[in-house]
């Protein structure tokens, strides 16, 4: 009889739980649900079960916010992506616009906590209006980016843009390794509301911080038309990624992970030094076969950042583009590639360096923007980072060009390839022409020495080998797999120092 009653006193317990569990699960309601997915979007447990392994969710903080506000406008917790964990964050915005209380923002702060802890990503996924207006804010609690700063270079940290979102929401979003945004979502420092309120414009969520603007900016990496194709971007990035900072990044076998000639470079890269071509053509072949990623394309468009894979091992490649102003370094390439440097380094991606560049951008619209800062901060980047370099240079690398794409010798490469015929030095001969007012015979005497040079600096070992282009794959693979021997000694993770202007 006893244990009658106590199995009837669990029975109310349970029941309440599972109508408390219900009601949270339920979020904004029907109408709300209704109104936010007839907008094309998933809503915020929608995206969580479409981004992790199915029946892999386990969710924490189910009952905060009661059935006031369900989950207190932020469903969090942890999961499985391609069988490995991660922790996960989505904020609803069916619950109050997805704003943030003082319990949300304990939430917030556990799951970055969790991460960290554990070793393992942390995935943000942003649609909400910023800190709520409750006046609950002025006591000391610790906010949620004090344990989102904690993770940069220890675990993976990706945001996804999924609606607008604002205010202190949106400040993981620059924190993160990896951002992307779907194409109807916004993110703004203050919505349009606060900014006619405070400036008296009059702005659409979509001009103030839509992907044109987001990804201009290099706040946001890249765009996808919708939320599902944003969530594959999301499982496409892990997928190069370690757990942490404590694990290597996995080696995934594959048909095309092997050596083989790419003769199709000869017919890719021009040996006039003036032609363009498309780098990602050379990465195309060089690499394992449809395995690169390039993040950030429409930004910083003289150096392609891609991750790719060789030998099945993944690996950043960072490319000049001669398409884009002769693959010439600008700040926002610059400041691109420094970042992109940053998280590889981190998480132990060996970098492939392509050059093919005239130099620096010069000019009074890149001195007014910075290049000089830019640059020396991708230099200091470069030089500072410990994971395996290798260097190729395909046809040419000019002055503090050629120095921030890791062509000095002795610069902790594993390798330091180069085309015949590649050029370097101070500047061009045609430049040097210029700048000494040379006669006919004096500038063609420069040109010839800017042809002979490739082979001067091998008779001096100025590279570790002058290269056959069609044996690209197979000295970069060759090199990644002796330098991936340095993995032997644990993986510690990297102390990501801040580089300032």
């Amino acid at each position: 009889m006893a244990e009658d009653t106590e199995a009837g006193l669990w029975n109310e317990a349970l029941d309440e739980l599972a109508e408390r569990r219900r009601i949270s699960r339920g979020m904004g309601g029907v109408e709300r649900l209704a109104k936010h997915r007839g907008q094309g979007k998933l809503d915020a447990r929608a995206r969580i079960a479409y981004l992790l392994d199915p029946g892999s969710f386990v969710e924490l903080g189910t009952l905060v916010g009661g059935a006031e506000a369900p989950a207190d406008a932020i469903v969090m917790g942890s999961g499985k992506v391609d069988s490995r964990p991660v922790m996960v964050a989505a904020e609803d915005f069916t619950v109050k616009a997805g704003t943030i209380s003082s319990a949300a923002n304990a939430k917030r702060y556990r799951v970055a906590d969790l991460a960290l802890t554990d070793r393992v990503p942390l995935v943000m996924m942003l649609e909400g209006a910023g800190f709520r207006a409750e006046g609950s804010h002025g006591t000391r609690t610790p906010t949620d980016l004090l344990a989102q700063a904690a993770c940069s270079g220890k675990v993976p940290m990706i945001t996804a843009v999924m609606g607008a979102s604002a205010g202190h929401g949106a400040l993981v979003a620059p924190m993160s390794d990896f951002s992307v945004m779907s194409a109807h979502a916004s993110i703004f420092t203050a919505g349009p509301p606060v900014v006619f309120e405070s400036l008296g414009e009059q702005i659409s969520k979509e001009d103030l911080g839509g992907p044109s603007v987001a990804i201009a900016s290099g706040l946001i990496h890249n765009v996808a038309p919708t939320d599902e194709r944003t969530l594959d971007l999301v499982r496409l990035y892990l997928d190069y990624m370690p757990t942490s900072a404590w694990e290597y990044p996995r080696h995934v076998a594959g048909r095309d992970d092997g050596p083989r000639v790419v003769d199709e470079i000869l017919d890719i890269v021009p040996r006039n030094g003036r032609s363009v071509y498309d780098i990602r053509d050379v990465i195309d072949v060089a690499f394992d076969e449809e395995s690169s990623f390039e993040l950030q394309p429409d930004f910083g468009r003289t150096i392609v950042t891609a991750l790719s894979r060789l030998g099945g091992h993944p690996v950043a490649v960072l490319a000049n583009q001669p398409m884009v102003n002769a693959g010439s370094l600008d700040v926002d390439g610059a400041d691109k590639a420094s970042r992109f440097i940053q998280v590889a380094d981190s998480f132990h991606l060996p970098i492939v360096f392509l050059s093919d560049n005239p130099g620096v951008m010069p000019g009074v619209a890149s001195e007014r923007r910075g290049i000089l800062r830019a640059g020396a901060r991708m230099f200091a980047a470069q030089t500072q980072c410990t994971t395996p370099k290798i260097s190729l240079t395909l046809r040419k690398a000019y002055g503090f060009g050629a120095m921030v794409m890791c062509k000095i010798p002795f610069d902790a490469q594993s390798g330091v390839f180069n085309f015949p015929g590649v050029t370097s030095g101070a500047m061009g001969a045609a430049a040097m022409s210029r700048s000494r007012k040379s006669d006919a015979d004096e500038a063609a005497d420069l040109r010839q020495a800017e042809l002979d040079a490739s082979y001067r600096a091998s008779e001096t070992f100025g590279g570790d080998e002058l290269i056959d282009p069609r044996e690209t794959r197979n000295v970069l693979l060759h090199t990644l797999e002796r330098a991936l021997h340095r993995r032997a000694v644990a993986a510690e993770p990297v102390s990501r120092t801040a580089i300032n202007p």
